[in-house]
């Protein structure tokens, strides 16, 4: 029997690690130090206070909780405008604003609104892997550009300019995940300026704003070119993984075809997700004294992980990971990983999963943890290795 090119998607390794160290917790014996979870992105605060109140109140009061819009409610879709004009300085008109289910419903919408089969898609490497696996699950043609230290992992403009044959798109993020690094406004906007002026659709995840730990400031490729797609999410800043919401901000030529796309493929995110959603914007106090913590965490991590044998991280400005050189450590990440749970008792993610040829020698820690437990990680693993 057949089985659709889909099926050859390969898998994204950090579930696999998850899967792993849920075993591993589960086989603790009583009393035993329990498994420090740096593998994934989820923060460990859950949905603001205020969101889960107007959560309860929703469902307290039998409210219908039936599709909405396909592109959200206008309620939150407004307010997501407002999210713009205060935090960005824009203007943006709530018609070109798509509530979606998740970051990870977003990208499907823009990629097949915005390419056909066989285009090419450049993005940076290392890269979150569901951009290349959903891309060539659609029949697209991910194209990785090897980025290092020496451009902070981020693209340069050199290398789009370097392109024969020029990429139909282009993926970028900032902060950017694995390596949480940033590029500046003026890169960014150097970068969809070009795109615009040579017909390459620019698609921007901006899933980790809000999560600025260093000196480069914070803008939005929507501020730069009419032409861009803007992916963001309300899991990371607004601590909401498990609500799957997000959103699109579309240019005005993929507003009606994404709609069309939505209303075949998921209808509507979840009404009382969206309604979670809205709520959670206006939980302020609550969200920075999240991020507090996670920058307490980096910090902590930071002046630990070089005693441990961690020494070689990249610029972390921004979102909750380490992307951390262990070469003079291991030359495979995957079992190095394997390892450090079953020895240390930490959950990290391997560099394979980001970066296909040089993975191998990285490792992703992600902080967005308990504070406690990321700061004895360092700890943990100074002990580990020495044994």
């Amino acid at each position: 029997m057949k089985i659709g090119r889909g099926a050859s998607a390969p898998p994204f390794l950090v579930m696999d690690v998850i899967t792993a160290a849920n075993a591993r917790a589960a086989a603790l014996p009583p009393g035993a130090a329990g498994i420090i979870r740096m593998e994934v992105g989820q923060p460990a605060t859950g949905a603001p206070l205020g969101a889960v109140e107007a959560a309860m109140r929703a469902l307290g009061a039998r409210s219908p909780m039936g599709y909405t819009e396909a592109f959200g409610l206008p309620s939150l879709r407004a307010r997501i405008a407002r999210h713009y004009a205060e935090h960005y300085g824009l203007t943006v008109d709530p018609a070109r604003i798509a509530v979606t289910v998740g970051a990870s419903g977003a990208f499907p919408l823009a990629f097949l609104a915005a390419f056909d089969v066989g285009d090419r898609v450049a993005m940076a490497a290392p890269f979150y892997p569901p951009y290349a696996n959903i891309l060539t699950a659609l029949g697209m043609r991910p194209v990785l550009l090897e980025c290092g230290p020496e451009s902070r992992f981020q693209p340069t403009l050199a290398m789009l300019e370097a392109m024969d044959p020029r990429p139909d798109g282009l993926v970028v993020a900032s902060p950017c995940n694995p390596a949480g690094t940033m590029l500046t406004p003026e890169e960014l906007a150097a970068i969809a300026h070009w795109c615009h002026a040579n017909g390459v659709r620019l698609i921007s995840d901006e899933i980790y704003h809000g999560l600025r730990w260093g000196q480069v400031a914070e803008s939005s490729a929507a501020a730069f070119s009419p032409s861009a797609v803007v992916v963001n999410s309300f899991s990371k800043y607004w601590s909401m993984t498990g609500w799957r919401v997000g959103w699109l901000l579309l240019p005005e030529d993929m507003v009606r075809p994404v709609e069309c796309l939505a209303q075949n493929m998921f209808i509507s995110a979840p009404h009382v997700a969206q309604l979670v959603a809205e709520a959670a914007m206006d939980c302020t106090v609550e969200l920075e004294a999240n991020k507090a913590g996670y920058a307490a965490s980096r910090a902590a991590l930071l002046a630990g992980l070089p005693a441990a044998g961690f020494s070689d991280i990249a610029d972390a400005d921004g979102a909750f990971y380490l992307w951390c050189d262990v070469s003079r450590l291991c030359n495979d990440s995957v079992a190095f990983a394997a390892r450090m749970l079953e020895g240390a008792g930490i959950a990290a993610t391997p560099g394979v999963d980001f970066d296909r040829k040089r993975g191998d020698r990285y490792l992703r820690l992600s902080y967005c943890g308990p504070v406690a437990d990321m700061a004895a990680a360092p700890a943990r693993l100074e002990r580990w290795l020495a044994g």
